[in-house]
């Protein structure tokens, strides 16, 4: 499995997310608590987009390494700020490959999009909904990986005039009928609003001070984490988050 989260806000350095609380990203990389059977850590890459002030569209930097493990990534967080920002760190499916490119946050236009879990029956069980894809997307994914082809299936809904929510519902709907036992927690953020999915593994929610943080483990102690029930979505701004049940998979 993965780590990821986004925050929403006013602006604040990428290393008060990376680096700075007790069970920040970099900590949860090589120490996560929540993994639930996929992995022991996420060292198989990782990567970070943010959204420098005034700007529509993200700047992304992403490695094959282990996050911990990138000499120049401290001095970046500490010296870059932002009140968008989407993170995550790798751990990669066994038989999928470790290179920068398979790692999240995968980017379009204004998006930013991070998958923590797993297909089951990758590649057959989706083959079919591959096929629904353009051929240009399918033959230009960044990494031939689960995470990557979700993205795709997202970014589709997006480009044919879904919202977010619906992008990130109908997905998750249409791989969990197509994959049973799936672990499909998505993220997805423009740096506005921010649309999140649990469904098989752990996600938390910390709102407060006109800022949201979408975890998917707590980045400190405060009492004001909380965590989103499985199978839900959460919608969120700096100011307001909202949760509501994901469709039934049966539907």
């Amino acid at each position: 499995m993965c780590r990821h989260l986004a925050y929403l806000g006013p602006p604040v350095p990428l290393a008060a997310l990376l680096f700075d609380p007790p069970h920040s990203l970099a900590h949860q990389s090589w120490a996560p608590r929540d993994m639930r059977g996929g992995g022991t850590i996420n060292a198989d890459g990782f990567g970070v987009g943010w959204f420098p002030p005034g700007a529509d569209t993200p700047v992304r930097y992403r490695r094959s390494c282990p996050l911990w493990a990138d000499p120049g990534l401290v001095e970046l967080a500490a010296a870059t700020a932002s009140g968008g920002v989407l993170a995550a760190a790798r751990s990669a499916t066994e038989g999928m490959p470790v290179e920068a490119s398979a790692a999240a946050p995968f980017t379009d236009g204004r998006w930013l999009f991070s998958h923590n879990g797993v297909v089951r029956g990758w590649p057959d069980s989706v083959a079919e909904l591959s096929g629904r894809l353009p051929t240009r997307d399918l033959i230009t994914l960044d990494a031939p990986t689960d995470a990557a082809l979700l993205w795709a299936l997202v970014r589709h809904r997006l480009r044919a005039g879904a919202g977010a929510e619906a992008a990130v519902g109908g997905v998750v709907a249409d791989v969990a009928r197509a994959a049973p036992g799936s672990r499909l927690n998505l993220l997805l953020t423009d740096g506005a609003t921010a649309v999140a999915s649990t469904d098989g593994h752990s996600l938390w929610l910390h709102t407060g001070a006109g800022a949201v943080l979408i975890s998917s483990e707590p980045l400190d102690d405060d009492p004001g984490w909380r965590p989103v029930p499985d199978r839900h979505l959460v919608v969120a701004t700096a100011s307001t988050a909202d949760l509501a049940p994901l469709p039934s998979k049966e539907t």
